[in-house]
């Protein structure tokens, strides 16, 4: 396979002189591997159906699709949101989400607030494990937060799976022992959440003020 397509032009965002809110929408199924990891992880016979990018920052590789809901966050150096600590930005994030979150679903929403946990050999995919700000409920990974920085700023991205996301497991050429049950998460109808549009309203207004953009991404 020839050189990945990155998800986004990280060289222009790092341009970005304004506060920024990406509210993404995908054409088809896409599999977005972490900054450090290869496409020798996967069975590309398998992957025929999907799109395959690559983001900057950390963390595994994650299946986004169509109907989920994916924000982004850009915030320039300077801006009163930036801060140069990692678990900050993390915990900012997920603190917007929760707020945001609480107004919509009646089920009791966490944050978690330690550092990364769980089975290093599961971290290939992204929602297996627990990181600063990601939200859980029920036990159940919600909201997943990443993040990439630079000199520039700091570009946070989450995501609440409209469906679930066990299809990521599939096209691993191996899979670790226990991913099957660590990859278990919550989507928008397992917590009740209806209108998604309404909840990201709230998320800018709770997070803001930022300029909004809305994103489509073709295959």
């Amino acid at each position: 396979m020839s050189e990945l397509e990155e998800l986004y032009d990280y060289d222009v965002l790092r341009r970005v002189k304004e506060p920024t809110m990406f509210v993404v929408r995908l054409e088809k199924p896409t599999l977005v591997l972490g900054s450090s990891q290869s496409v020798d992880l996967l069975d590309l016979e398998k992957t025929s159906d999907l799109e395959i990018r690559r983001r900057r920052g950390g963390g595994g590789m994650v299946l986004l699709q169509p109907d989920d809901i994916w924000i982004d966050w850009w915030i320039p150096a300077g801006d009163p949101r930036w801060s140069p600590d990692v678990h900050v930005s993390s915990l900012a994030a997920g603190t917007w989400w929760k707020e945001a979150l609480e107004a919509h679903v009646t089920k009791s929403v966490s944050i978690h607030q330690g550092p990364l946990e769980g089975d290093a050999s599961h971290r290939v995919v992204c929602f297996a494990g627990k990181g600063p700000g990601e939200l859980f409920i029920e036990g159940k990974k919600t909201v997943g937060v990443t993040q990439w920085r630079v000199r520039e700023g700091t570009f946070l991205s989450s995501v609440i799976h409209a469906n679930v996301s066990s299809e990521v497991i599939s096209v691993l050429r191996e899979t670790p022992p226990g991913l099957v049950q660590s990859i278990t998460h919550q989507t928008t109808g397992s917590i009740g959440l209806n209108d998604s549009e309404a909840l990201t309203r709230d998320l800018a207004r709770i997070s803001g003020p930022w300029l909004v953009r809305q994103l489509f991404l073709r295959a």
